[in-house]
């Protein structure tokens, strides 16, 4: 396998992990688990999203969260999501200096998710782009349904060209391909992402999978043989779409992190303090998580041989 030394996470649990859970956490829970996060070296954390409300209540706090975590944040880049420019108004009003703007390939799941075309998002990221170099803000891009639509079913890899063909003069500093739904395969990955990779060469990826289909981790070995270094992950395997029907959980971290140290690659995170993140996040959110180390603990661990009968 052609293997990198290092990978980077983006830990998206406190955006993309609980948006779809019943309970709403507090600002003080939030910080609990964020601080449990900084203690597991994370270095990159997409803290929440600035959307109505109404559509997202569990990312209400969002700014009052961040005005409280930015205080000893140090060198931990916090990345906010937004949906439309309104969103980044209000993250530069709370100081906010990294944000995501997230769009869809499909028509369907973008109306759904924003109320607007495809195209009619990447016209207002045009203005959103005048917007963060106005206020000195760092613009990153998302596109959703980048390996498949659950409402339209497949979408065509010349779709997701023509995308980045609109994205690049744009000077967008990270591109993150999503698999919003789990319907990606390994194949489809590595062909898809070594084709954008060649056709834009100065671009730098990210890569958001979910573990819908039992096929995150798989997704992401393709991806790092296509050359990708860098991915989301959601602690505990939380997460989901609010506006997909069957959505589920993103890559779990700490099994993310469990794989990539046991095959030599270097993450910088300590999986020990993930593992007591995770621990935690199961209390905060009042119900089990789909991740696996946290359940049978690192493959290193030895267990005492029981006693003879």
């Amino acid at each position: 396998m052609n293997l990198p030394k290092s990978i980077e996470i983006n830990e998206v649990v406190l955006r993309d992990g609980l948006q779809l859970e019943d309970k709403v956490l507090t600002i003080d829970e939030k910080k609990a688990l964020f601080d449990l996060l900084v203690k597991a070296h994370i270095g990159t954390l997409e803290f929440g999203s600035f959307v109505h409300p109404k559509l997202v209540p569990q990312m209400a706090n969002s700014g009052e969260f961040f005005e409280l975590i930015s205080q000893t944040a140090g060198q931990l880049k916090l990345i906010a999501l937004i949906p439309n420019l309104k969103g980044a108004k209000n993250a530069q009003e709370k100081g906010v200096k990294k944000v995501n703007f997230v769009f869809s390939a499909s028509d369907t799941h973008n109306q759904q998710n924003v109320q607007k075309t495809t195209e009619e998002s990447l016209e207002e990221l045009k203005e959103i782009v005048d917007y963060c170099k106005e206020y000195a803000m760092v613009l990153s891009v998302s596109i959703a349904t980048t390996f498949g639509c659950p409402f339209e079913g497949e979408v065509k890899k010349e779709r997701i060209h023509w995308i980045l063909e609109q994205l690049t003069p744009l000077h967008i500093e990270t591109i993150t391909l999503a698999d919003t739904t789990g319907m990606a395969n390994p194949q489809q990955v590595y062909d898809l992402i070594s084709e954008l990779k060649n056709k834009f060469p100065e671009q730098s990826f990210n890569l958001h999978f979910h573990n819908t289909r039992g096929m995150g981790l798989a997704n992401m070995l393709g991806a790092i043989e296509a050359g990708i270094t860098r991915f989301d992950a959601s602690l505990g395997g939380l997460g989901g779409c609010p506006f997909a029907p069957g959505a589920t959980g993103n890559i779990c971290t700490e099994d993310v992190v469990h794989m990539l140290h046991s095959m030599g690659i270097d993450t910088g995170l300590s999986l020990e303090g993930l593992i007591e993140a995770s621990q935690k996040l199961q209390q905060l959110v009042g119900h089990v998580t789909p991740g696996y180390v946290l359940k049978a603990g690192p493959y290193d661990r030895k267990y005492p041989v029981p006693a003879a009968k």
